[in-house]
């Protein structure tokens, strides 16, 4: 008598599945994707659901790249300028980076418009989503935020001045306001303390918040749950579910891919310029703030001097009060635009006038030819300084006093560079001019008796540059090879 040989009825999990497996049993791992990903969506997935992910996605874009800059930046008005223009000009895919970053702000402001009016148009902010909106209002007064502070901290021309407009802004808060500008300055005038404060509110503070805030915004869209498209019932919704995974998934995934695209190739194409140091002193520098600052920056020239309270404190502070109060006014279940025009119309009148604001700022500076002439000289200004090459601060003006005054024999290799005039072709310092490259960072390439052979025996490139061989003592060579060794 044989035993029957039966079939296996499952195969033995692979190790894969027992470290999943394992993880599953001590983290619980495969109920949060169920509770993350089997949301569900009235009618379905949609294309006008993107913008919340596409913001998500912006977000966690801006902390990578905002993490990359500042492994370089110093939050001092002595060096944070030259720190930017290091990244900028030496630092491998620096200029890239910063380009992303810079984009990327006014890729969340593009997108928290759509997103605004996406929801006022579907009134995805009526039944139960009162919390809801209300976290959304404070993440959009947040991410305002991140753009002024952020601003700033380049330290150049543009960003000094505009800056200075926005904290001036601040004095007008009746009773507290000089006190208020004094807090976020750090004292009267901008300088090491103002860029101090603006780096820890932008890098601590309020991404701080804005994460608590992006946790609770979510908390409470899981909580009313989403409010499908503009005829479903917000509070009992009547269309069958479907699950945000897989189809929803796929299309905020197409969109990210599609963000990340756009910004990369206008990073490239279009690299963020940086400006010149700032110079308080430099009262002909016309202010300008970034394009979504812009009709703003209009309203407040209409409503200057006597005014400014009104149209600069006032007026923002009601319509502020009246855009986060929109749920508890428009208290019908009804979500058809055409059948709320009160608030439809107001956002759309809004957008029109924010916007015309916009237009008109850029047409008045085309318009008026003092304007128009100094934006040019600016614009050159900045051209001029993206294309030098990069000044470190040791090498500004002479050799470092400190490695000077350390060590003799630099300082006398700094004297035969000046006596053999050295510096009017490649620059004091060794930094560079339009006759000579520049010679910082010489030490790291050749060594001492490599780089005496080249002043004695100049290579054909140096000679095509109008180089000619060096005939000094032994001792005079040395001394200027450790010269030229030290500037970095």
């Amino acid at each position: 008598m044989t035993d029957k040989i039966t079939p296996k009825q499952a195969a033995s999990p692979n190790a894969g599945t027992r470290l999943v497996n394992w993880l599953d049993q001590r983290t619980g791992v495969h109920s949060l994707l169920h509770e993350a990903l089997d949301e569900p969506i009235p009618g379905g997935a949609g294309w006008a659901y993107v913008f919340g992910s596409g913001l998500l996605f912006l977000f966690v874009s801006q902390v990578i790249t905002g993490i990359c800059l500042a492994l370089y930046y110093v939050p001092s008005a002595d060096h944070a300028h030259t720190i930017v223009s290091y990244i900028v000009k030496e630092v491998t895919a620096g200029s890239f980076i910063r380009s992303i970053h810079a984009y990327g702000s006014s890729g969340i402001i593009i997108l928290l418009a759509l997103h605004i009016g996406q929801t006022i148009l579907y009134g995805s902010y009526k039944g139960r989503r009162e919390l809801l909106w209300l976290s959304g209002c404070i993440l959009l007064a947040l991410m305002l935020g991140m753009a002024f502070t952020g601003y700033l901290l380049p330290w150049d021309e543009k960003a000094y001045f505009a800056s200075a407009v926005g904290t001036n802004l601040i004095a007008e808060v009746p009773f507290i306001g000089s006190l208020l500008q004094k807090l976020v300055r750090g004292g009267d005038q901008m300088g090491t303390l103002t860029i101090s404060r603006f780096y820890v509110l932008h890098v601590f503070i309020l991404p701080a918040l804005l994460i608590a805030f992006i946790a609770a915004h979510v908390f409470f869209f899981r909580k009313a749950g989403a409010a499908g498209p503009i005829k479903e019932d917000p509070v009992h919704p009547k269309l069958p579910p479907v699950p945000f995974y897989p189809r929803q998934v796929v299309i905020d995934a197409v969109f990210a891919i599609v963000l990340i695209s756009v910004l990369a190739i206008v990073a490239i194409k279009i690299p963020m310029d940086l400006g010149p140091r700032t110079n308080p002193a430099d009262t002909a520098f016309l202010p300008r703030p970034e394009w979504y600052y812009r009709p703003a920056f209009q309203w407040l020239k209409y409503l200057s001097g006597s005014w400014s309270l009104i149209g600069g404190i006032i007026l923002p502070a009601v319509l502020a009060l009246i855009f986060a109060a929109v749920p508890f006014l428009d208290r019908r279940l009804e979500r058809r635009p055409w059948r709320r025009p009160i608030v439809v119309g107001a956002f759309l009148l809004f957008l029109i006038a924010y916007t015309s604001l916009g237009v008109a700022s850029y047409r008045d500076d085309y318009r008026d030819p003092g304007v128009s002439a100094q934006m040019r000289k600016q614009d050159e200004d900045t051209k001029n300084f993206m294309q030098k090459p990069f000044v470190p601060e040791t090498a500004a003006g002479s050799a470092s006093a400190a490695l000077v005054a350390a060590d003799p024999k630099v300082l006398k290799g700094l004297a035969i560079f000046q006596a053999n005039s050295c510096n009017s072709c490649h620059g004091d310092g060794g930094v560079g001019t339009a006759a000579a490259g520049p010679l910082t960072g010489i030490g790291q390439k050749y060594t001492d008796p490599q780089l005496i052979a080249l002043l004695h025996s100049p290579n054909i490139q140096m000679t095509a540059g109008g180089m000619t061989p060096l005939d000094l003592k032994q001792d005079d060579m040395e001394e200027l090879s450790a010269y030229l060794r030290q500037l970095h």
